[in-house]
């Protein structure tokens, strides 16, 4: 585990709204990070997490935006030109297929709206900052139990891809479907020998700290 800067405001955990599909489809996930990082790490946090339409330029005020579903992901006109607005000034987005499929919907379209807002998703090697900003993962990104379960394209996906621009992550997507893995109420942690939630303070960490 790392020593971190304590930034001057509490980070706030940050869900984007975008007007196709459907992107509320984790409301578990942000209680549960929130819980993760006031857990583990010594950083502010807001107790609780914030929806932001993807086309408000009220986007622009956090760090790190979460965006998720199971659905086709269309960006609006105004969505696009926010979400390249915010890139550019050093947000972070970490989109999570919740479908974890390849050949799905989710993963296709949203995959071809990074490409057209942001660039290329690329395979991030296991070696990245990433998997030590706070916790290391020595083998790259943390497997959840959903990947085999035989819903989805039941594959273990080996690694992130990410859009990354002069050296730092701007886009991270997972097929993972951390989405299903952090959706509990964080008071079940207790039922856990290991923590799954801690990949998501890693997440966090690189995106205030980077």
């Amino acid at each position: 585990m790392s020593e971190l800067p304590t930034p001057r405001a509490p980070f706030v955990f940050a869900t984007a709204q975008y007007e196709s599909g459907d992107w509320d489809s984790a409301p578990l996930v942000p209680a549960n990070i929130i819980d993760s990082v006031a857990r583990y790490t010594s950083l502010p946090v807001r107790s609780q997490g914030v929806t932001v339409p993807l086309g408000s330029e009220a986007a622009l005020q956090y760090p790190l935006l979460y965006l998720t579903g199971h659905l086709p992901v269309r960006f609006t006109q105004r969505e696009s030109e926010v979400l390249t607005k915010y890139l550019d000034r050093g947000g972070m987005l970490f989109v999570d297929d919740h479908n974890h499929d390849v050949d799905g919907a989710f993963n296709k379209t949203a995959r071809e709206e990074i490409r057209r807002v942001a660039g290329p998703l690329l395979p991030l090697p296991n070696t990245h900052e990433l998997y030590r900003s706070f916790f290391v993962f020595e083998n790259g990104p943390p497997t959840t139990s959903h990947e085999m379960n035989g819903w989805g394209d039941n594959l273990v996906h080996e690694q992130l891809d990410a859009v990354v621009k002069d050296g730092r992550i701007r886009v991270l997507f997972s097929n993972k479907d951390y989405s299903s893995e952090w959706s509990f109420h964080p008071d079940n942690k207790r039922f856990l020998s290991v923590d799954n939630t801690r990949f998501g303070v890693n997440i966090v960490v690189y995106a205030l700290t980077r």
